[in-house]
């Protein structure tokens, strides 16, 4: 796909999410007034939307065409925003701001931040629940019911100790340890803590279309070789990336003392580990029948950024 046509594209799916988010914004009332405000703040602060996307692509690639996709994309939209409110908290990385506006704890306070990220994480579940088909007593189960279970069981367990918050756990623990850290620490961080909702958003896209095991297990593979390569080429770019570019400082890795994929490997090794985890995960997408150029631009773009 041409970089123009795709870049008109990317804008368009990214503003059609963003309306979409809009849609299922609870209400800003109560005694919990503020806390819903402070939700809907997070969610709305901007950001790429990669994950609704992903979900989104790859649920067209199998077929899918209906709107029982939505409450997951929002669903994911939700947990994402979630880990990055918590991320920004004093207690963790004690960012005031994020995307050029304040973060929601330093808004709201510190308090009122871990609540928010709280009601995140619940009010996504609450929101996929959503996709159950409507069913009154005695009548046939809706095919779709195995398939939103599915999903759910998905969404639960990448989110959960044995993923996202499983590779926060070891990644806290690691700029606490004194001995160097290895490949397989550094993998397990960069799988948990940044592929597994990846993972998430393409297998349960996946799932709700009506793809096979086997077809599933391949996309976890793909979106598995796209977390560890974005990881890496964040860390790629922490080294040679253009601050003014990027948005943010460059080198801080190296300020801070932090171990990465390419302080253990070096540049050159690094990037050819990106090239080649990317060339799979192509490779994967490319064994589908579906059409998935979009989706396949939007993986190489992530990679391949630099900023």
């Amino acid at each position: 796909m041409e970089e123009t046509l795709f870049r008109q594209e990317l804008q368009k799916r990214t503003a059609a999410i963003e309306e979409l988010l809009k849609g299922y914004l609870p209400a800003e009332e109560g005694y919990q007034k503020t806390v819903i405000e402070a939700m809907n703040y997070s969610l709305m602060a901007g950001g790429k939307r990669l994950r609704p996307m992903l979900m989104q692509e790859t649920y067209k690639m199998f077929g899918g065409d209906g709107d029982i996709i939505e409450p997951f994309m929002v669903a994911i939209e939700m947990i994402h925003t979630y880990s990055l409110v918590h991320d920004d908290l004093p207690a963790m990385d004690n960012d005031e701001y994020r995307r050029g506006r304040k973060t929601t704890w330093s808004v709201y306070g510190d308090g009122m931040g871990v609540l928010a990220g709280d009601g995140l994480l619940n009010y996504a579940f609450e929101t996929a629940f959503r996709a159950f088909p409507a069913c009154t007593s005695g009548e046939p189960v809706d095919p779709n019911y195995p398939r939103v279970a599915a999903a759910l069981n998905i969404l639960a367990r990448k989110a959960g100790i044995y993923g996202m918050i499983g590779g926060q756990n070891a990644d806290i623990e690691a700029e606490e340890q004194a001995e160097p850290l290895t490949t397989e620490q550094i993998l397990f961080i960069h799988a948990n803590k940044t592929a597994a909702l990846i993972q998430s958003a393409m297998t349960i896209g996946a799932t709700l279309a009506g793809a096979t095991d086997e077809e599933i297990a391949a996309l976890e593979l793909c979106a598995y070789n796209v977390g560890i390569a974005f990881q890496i080429q964040d860390d790629i770019l922490d080294v040679i990336g253009d601050s003014k570019e990027l948005g943010k400082a460059t080198g801080s890795d190296a300020q801070n003392h932090k171990q990465t994929y390419v302080t253990l490997h070096g540049l050159e090794e690094s990037g050819r580990e990106v090239e080649r985890l990317t060339g799979e995960a192509v490779a994967i997408l490319d064994s589908f029948s579906g059409e998935h150029e979009f989706l396949k631009e939007l993986l190489l773009h992530l990679v391949h950024r630099t900023k």
